[in-house]
């Protein structure tokens, strides 16, 4: 799997795009490209279908970086996704990252055994299909948290992505993936100076993540106490999780998981009603995080 440095250092993630008219989204990322952004990062959350924004987001810009995070593998069968990515990678050589992830929780199915069966049927699809391959290969990497899983996406992609983990998580997800494989994380900001305001919004974003078995389980194996998740997280829950502050601060805080072992930051302000645009902050965000690498 091809090595992704050129997605920068940083980038920005965003749900805002579920929620906005096609040419309003079109704007912002010609704007984002613009800003010196070279990458972009969108679930896929029930709303527009993956693999069509991708291409959308592709045909708006130029030099973009499009980034799923997550493809569920649930939302399609392996020969849709392998169709679409080896396309993608086709029409924007080098351009298209396939995030791919298990997705919410399903009685009785294993994660990591799902995962691994729906690669072995797009591997099986990359070598059978009647469709020349792309000159630039497909690129894909793997959420992933667990060691197995972290594994995987080290052995069967170009590597990892996480979401909603401490910089101890990052360390720890390097000395897994060793120092060859790719690792994205994710990270929240939010731009409020006043701890009871910034833990207020915190909490609400986190709110759906503490109320999962499987988030729940998580944030245990990062340390956090039954007490720490229960009752909206605690400080120190929330601040791990939630970057807040002035932008130098929230800046400062990011580099941290690039001292970790993080290759690339996938930064999601949080805040923006539904409908909104972070695009204020992402501006703010690119003067200070874009004259390091991204």
């Amino acid at each position: 799997m091809e090595n992704l440095g050129n997605l920068g250092t940083f980038g920005i993630y965003t749900f805002d795009f579920e929620h906005q008219p096609a040419a309003r989204v079109r704007d912002s990322v010609q704007e984002l490209e613009q800003l010196g952004w070279r990458a972009v990062w969108f679930p896929e959350v029930g709303g527009r279908e993956a693999l069509t924004q991708a291409g959308y987001l592709l045909a708006s810009t130029e030099r973009l970086h499009v980034v799923n995070g997550i493809a569920q593998i649930w939302s399609r069968e392996a020969g849709a996704t392998h169709a679409a990515s080896a396309l993608l990678a086709d029409a924007y050589p080098g351009r298209h990252v396939l995030g791919l992830g298990f997705g919410a929780h399903r009685p009785g199915v294993k994660p990591l055994a799902a995962m691994a069966g729906y690669l072995d049927e797009l591997d099986t699809l990359a070598k059978q299909s009647p469709v020349p391959a792309p000159q630039t290969p497909a690129r894909r990497i793997l959420a992933a948290y667990g060691p197995k899983m972290l594994a995987l996406a080290r052995d069967r992609s170009a590597g990892a992505h996480t979401y909603h983990v401490n910089t101890a998580h990052t360390a720890q997800a390097r000395d897994i993936l060793g120092p060859d494989a790719f690792l994205g994380v994710e990270h929240a900001v939010l731009f409020e100076a006043e701890p009871d305001k910034a833990r207020a919004t915190a909490r609400e974003h986190l709110r759906p993540y503490l109320d999962s078995s499987y988030n729940i389980a998580k944030f245990r194996r990062l340390g956090y106490t039954d007490d720490e998740i229960a009752h909206g997280g605690s400080d120190r829950l929330v601040d791990d999780l939630v970057f807040w502050g002035d932008v130098d601060t929230v800046a400062e805080r990011l580099h941290d998981h690039v001292r970790a072992g993080a290759d690339h930051v996938a930064v999601q302000v949080i805040g923006t009603p539904p409908g909104g645009s972070a695009m204020p902050h992402w501006r703010r965000l690119g003067e200070a995080l874009l004259p390091y690498g991204a």
